[in-house]
């Protein structure tokens, strides 16, 4: 069944409930029902933000990947381990590309160079509040000497990066070690799709 189109949504009103690094907004709208005719009034608040991307470094040779660690804050509320183990990530500036953003936020968050950067999907991660959508790639990399503590000291980051088995990240996953959306659909996708880079990649460059 297809989805009913965007003219079937009607915005009555939209205001600025906040503005600062991020937006939030306060939207009356109004929809069509399944069923038929149009629903009532409904308030709801959109956390407005910029694109993200997020990029999977993968080493083939070694069969390893380059995973982040960092603080975030939303995770303080819920959980004993703060310091979450991530993807190389960053939010879109003006007129950048999905490729440029990946290529900065490697070198920035990880001093990593990305040799090859494969598309694996784009998906909201928070659709019922916020308009955040995340372009998600697997990138292929040289991991020999990746490591150390990385991240823009404007920007207040400390990040440390580190080269795992891709079998033990996988385990990490599973385990509920790596419990963030982007790096579990990032590493199931490199779990199906392993054996091929692998063998697609050919000599160490």
């Amino acid at each position: 069944t297809c989805a009913l189109p965007i003219s079937d949504v009607e915005i009555i009103r939209r205001e600025t409930g906040f503005s600062g690094f991020y937006r939030m907004d306060i939207l009356t709208l109004r929809h069509r029902l399944f069923r038929g005719g149009w629903g009532p009034e409904l308030r709801r608040e959109l956390f407005v933000r910029r694109d993200a991307v997020c990029v999977l470094p993968y080493d083939p040779w070694a069969d390893t990947v380059v995973l982040l660690e960092q603080v975030r804050v939303g995770a303080l509320d819920k959980s004993e381990r703060p310091w979450l183990i991530e993807l190389v990530a960053g939010l879109f500036d003006d007129d950048e590309s999905p490729e440029d953003v990946a290529h900065r936020e490697a070198q920035e968050e990880a001093d990593l160079t990305l040799l090859k950067l494969l598309p694996i999907m784009r998906y909201f991660p928070s659709p019922g509040g916020s308009d955040e959508r995340v372009h998600l790639y697997c990138a292929l990399v040289d991991s020999a000497g990746a490591g150390g503590i990385h991240g823009l000291d404007s920007e207040g980051e400390d990040i440390r990066v580190s080269v795992w088995p891709r079998t033990d990240a996988i385990a990490a996953m599973e385990n509920g070690l790596i419990d963030n959306a982007a790096s579990i659909i990032g590493l199931q996708w490199l779990a199906m799709h392993a054996s091929r880079l692998r063998e697609e990649a050919g000599a160490r460059p």
